[in-house]
């Protein structure tokens, strides 16, 4: 006798069916069947959130966002700065070429509020800052002779001497000396400098549209010279004055004159090139750049080396000389005019001093050291240029009018989990079609049934299995999915399976006269 073939396991069996039936069920084609529902709850919800997108496109996506243009972001540009004005101090008068660095007009520069100056160091040994590391001392044992800080001020030499004030002791070091802050002299500049006058020239150039302009107004009737910038009357006259800078910032501008600082002068060409090229105008907005409120990182100061003092009597200079177009190095004793005020005009030919690092006092190589404390511009250009285009148009309509649909996603999830009674909206909804069984040589009827000829096959998956092929269901499997209208009802009698699903009847003998009607 025959041994019996082993069974597979019956979790074998279920994986098969299930992968046979997710195979089967991908090459199933689903297309939507429209159902009307009398609620008026729900056709309100659905008609707000249509509206809502539509205002959403209509109002933020086109007019805000104006996403029908083609944009260019980031223009080129150029600025060129010019600084005019003379202020004082407790010593001197200062005129442009000496509190403005640096001289050559770009769209980062300072102006010079505050300096701090070391006067005639020489090269020889000093006491070292009491603010560098392990400069304090008692004996000399305390300092390492030939030692080197980067941070400090020389060479050390070994030696533990009296700091230049009071009864404290810093390690000597050789170098430029007397040292920062054992001789420095502070003086202010800023009593004038409210009043100086900043000409901002910018001009901007969008290259996918082939579009530039600028700042500046086009007047020969020397507009500029006698203009301010007001955003109202002067749009086009862009002469700023400092103290106005430091104040639309929200500044106060003494304080900010004693420690420094950074202020940005941000311009921005918003341009819509479907208007005139006249409508397309910079807004200039002012910042502070640099965090105030961080003491470790506020203010703005830097060092140079200035021309040195009155009275030296000789100098090894780097002097500009105007001589058939060329320049050279010259040493010599500088003129009574370098040490006391400005020079004389130059001629051809002429000695024209431009600025001097070392000197000589008494044979000694001699500097003079100082620390500026100021505010600093920063011009910054940005901005945006659109204009109409068709590509951009279509990409957006498309999407406000597949967007729309949102609504139908809402609120078919909300009648099919809040307001499914006894599944009787599920039941309209989803419907099954099989495919008709056809016997071997039926292309005729086939061709009949596409040509609308002849009746429709019974649906070869009736509830009966053992119902005759010759004779239909009471409910034949539908060949398409009617439009129907569903008002809201109570409870409904789901009548047998259709298809392997449980859709309601859909002739006219099972029609509901509370709210079920066939279309």
């Amino acid at each position: 006798m025959a041994a019996a073939e082993p069974k597979p396991p019956a979790g074998a069996a279920a994986a098969g069916r299930l992968a046979r039936g997710c195979w089967s069920a991908f090459w199933d084609y689903e297309t939507p069947k429209v159902i009307v529902v009398k609620n008026r709850r729900l056709g309100v919800v659905y008609r707000s959130v249509q509206l809502l997108i539509l205002l959403y496109f209509v109002w933020y996506v086109f007019i805000v966002q104006k996403s029908y243009q083609d944009s260019e972001t980031g223009p080129e540009s150029s600025v060129i700065t010019k600084v005019k004005g003379i202020t004082f101090s407790e010593r001197k008068v200062w005129d442009v070429e000496e509190y403005v660095k640096p001289p050559e007009g770009g769209s980062v520069f300072s102006i010079i509020t505050r300096i701090e100056v070391t006067p005639s160091q020489t090269l020889g040994t000093c006491p070292e800052s009491v603010r560098v590391s392990n400069a304090s001392c008692d004996t000399d044992e305390d300092c390492v002779a030939e030692q080197l800080d980067m941070l400090g001020s020389g060479l050390r030499t070994g030696r533990c001497v009296p700091y230049y004030q009071g009864s404290a002791k810093t390690c000597e070091v050789w170098g430029w000396c007397p040292v920062e802050d054992g001789a420095s002299v502070s003086q202010f500049l800023g009593k004038m400098a409210p009043n100086f006058t900043i000409l901002i020239k910018n001009s901007i150039h969008y290259p996918k549209f082939q579009f530039s302009k600028g700042n500046i107004e086009h007047r020969k009737d020397g507009y500029l010279r006698r203009c301010t910038f007001d955003e109202v009357s002067d749009p086009y006259c862009p002469i700023f004055k400092l103290g106005f800078i430091v104040e639309q910032a929200g500044e106060n501008f003494t304080e900010l004159a004693h420690t420094g600082g950074v202020i940005g002068v941000i311009i921005n060409w918003d341009c819509d090139l479907d208007l005139s090229a006249s409508k397309c105008n910079p807004k200039y907005s002012f910042r502070r750049l640099d965090p105030k409120h961080v003491p470790a990182s506020s203010g703005y100061n830097f060092r140079y080396l200035g021309l040195g003092t009155p009275g030296s009597s000789s100098a090894l200079a780097v002097v500009a000389l105007k001589e058939q177009g060329r320049c050279s190095k010259v040493q010599g004793s500088f003129p009574s005019w370098v040490m006391g005020g400005r020079p004389p005009p130059c001629s051809s030919g002429s000695c024209c001093p431009r600025f001097a690092k070392y000197y000589k006092v008494n044979g000694s190589a001699t500097r003079t050291l100082i620390k500026a404390y100021g505010i600093r511009i920063d011009v910054i250009v940005h901005g945006q240029a659109g204009k109409f285009s068709l590509i951009p148009t279509i990409i957006n309509l498309a999407t406000a009018l597949t967007s729309i649909g949102v609504g139908s996603f809402l609120c078919d999830w909300i009648l099919l989990t809040f307001m499914n009674k006894n599944k009787v909206y599920s039941h309209k909804k989803f419907d099954k079609v099989c495919k008709p069984r056809r016997s071997s040589g039926s292309w005729p009827v086939t061709l009949a049934l596409v040509l609308g000829q002849a009746p429709p096959p019974p649906c070869p998956c009736s509830a009966d299995p053992g119902q005759s092929l010759a004779a239909p269901p009471p409910w034949p499997c539908p060949a398409s999915a009617p439009s129907e209208q569903m008002a809201d009802a109570p409870e409904q009698t789901v009548g047998p399976e259709l298809c392997a699903s449980e859709p309601s009847r859909q002739d006219s003998t099972l029609t509901d006269p509370r709210g079920l009607a066939q279309l």
